[in-house]
C-alpha cells in the first residue's frame, strides 16, 4: 500500500465518513481508490461522466478487469451511449449506491474527476428549474447547425461566469445553464452562488493526488500514447458508425479530438498533440477547482 493510501486509511479510520478520492485527470485516482477500498472493506462509486457510459472504453480510463476484480465498482458502464444524465441524476443514482454499500456494512469510496457530480452527491444542488426537453432539442439543433461554439457564445451573453467555467465542448452543461436562464430569468451562476453547496448530505473526507505540472504532463502524454496504441481510433470509428457521433461522451476531452480525426478534420500526425493539449487545459480547470475546495492534497508517491 502506498503512503498516500496509508494516509487516507489512517484518517478514515478515525470515523465513519464517506471517503471521496478526486483529482486531476491521469493523476492515478483509480489505483489509489482500490488500495483504500481494500484496506477499509469498502466499495467504489465512480463519479466519472464518461466511464458511466457503455462502449466508451479506451479513452475513458475505465478500470481494467483486474482492477474490477480487486474492488467492487458502481456506475461503470451504467448507461447506454445515447442516454443523458446530469449532476442531479448522478446524485440520485450514487446516493442509492452509497446507501446500499452502507446497508451491507461496507465503506463507500467515491472516486472520480467530475467534480460537479461529486459536489451534487455530497452537498446537493441548487433548486434550479427542472429540465426542458423542448429547450434541449433547440440547443442540439443549434449545435448541429452552427457548432458548439455558437451555443457557448449564447451562454457568454447571459452568464459570462458560467461560460468562462465551461468548455464549449461541454454541450450538456452549457445547454443546462442556458435552459436555467430561459426558464427562471436568473443565471445558473446566481443559483449556485445562493446555494453555495453549504448543506452537507454525506459527512465525508475528500482527498486528491497532487502532481507537479511537469509530472502530470508526462503522465498525460504516456496515457494518450498507450490508448492510441490500444486502438482508440478504431473504437471511435466503430462508435460513429453505430450512430453514436452525437452521444454526450463523444464531446468529452480526447474523444472529441479522435472523432475529429476519424471525420477527416484532424491529421493523424497532429492527433496526439491535440489530445494532450486539450487534456492539459482540462487538468488546469480541475486544479482551479481543487484549490478552492476543502480537499486534502496528497503529494504523489509510488
Amino acid at each position: 500500500m502506498t503512503s498516500m493510501a496509508s494516509t487516507i486509511v489512517e484518517a478514515a479510520s478515525q470515523n465513519d465518513d464517506l471517503v471521496a478520492i478526486v483529482g486531476q485527470t491521469a493523476s492515478g485516482k483509480t489505483a489509489l481508490a482500490i488500495d483504500v477500498a481494500i484496506a477499509l472493506n469498502g466499495e467504489i462509486v465512480s463519479a466519472d461522466s464518461v466511464q458511466i457510459y457503455r462502449e466508451f472504453n479506451i479513452g475513458s480510463g475505465k478500470p481494467t478487469a483486474e482492477e474490477l476484480s480487486r474492488a467492487k465498482h458502481y456506475l461503470i458502464d451504467a448507461l447506454n451511449p445515447l442516454d443523458t444524465i446530469d449532476a442531479a441524476g448522478f446524485a440520485k443514482l450514487a446516493s442509492a449506491c452509497v446507501d446500499d454499500i452502507r446497508a451491507r456494512g461496507k465503506r463507500p469510496i467515491v472516486c472520480g474527476g467530475t467534480f460537479l457530480w461529486v459536489k451534487a452527491l455530497l452537498f446537493g444542488l441548487a433548486p434550479a428549474p427542472p429540465g426542458s426537453d423542448e429547450l434541449r432539442a433547440k440547443h442540439r439543433e443549434l449545435v448541429e447547425r452552427e457548432g458548439a461554439e455558437a451555443l457557448h457564445a449564447a451562454l457568454a451573453e447571459i452568464d459570462p461566469e458560467a461560460a468562462a467555467r465551461l468548455h464549449a465542448n461541454d454541450i450538456v452543461r452549457v445547454s443546462r445553464a442556458l435552459e436555467v436562464h430561459t426558464l427562471s430569468g436568473r443565471a445558473m451562476t446566481e443559483w449556485q452562488r445562493e446555494h453555495a453547496f453549504a448543506t452537507v448530505h454525506y459527512p465525508h473526507q475528500m482527498f486528491a493526488i497532487a502532481h507537479s505540472n511537469e509530472e502530470l504532463t508526462k503522465r498525460i502524454e504516456a496515457r494518450v500514447t498507450a490508448w492510441l496504441e490500444e486502438g482508440w481510433i478504431d473504437e471511435v470509428e466503430s462508435l460513429i458508425k453505430r450512430g453514436y457521433e452525437n452521444a454526450r461522451a463523444m464531446s468529452s476531452v480526447g474523444y472529441h479530438e479522435v472523432a475529429a480525426h476519424v471525420k477527416g478534420e484532424l491529421p493523424r500526425e497532429e492527433l496526439a498533440i491535440a489530445i494532450v493539449r486539450a487534456t492539459r487545459v482540462f487538468a488546469r480547470r480541475q486544479k482551479t477547482w481543487l484549490n478552492s475546495a476543502d480537499v486534502t492534497l496528497l503529494p504523489y508517491s509510488r
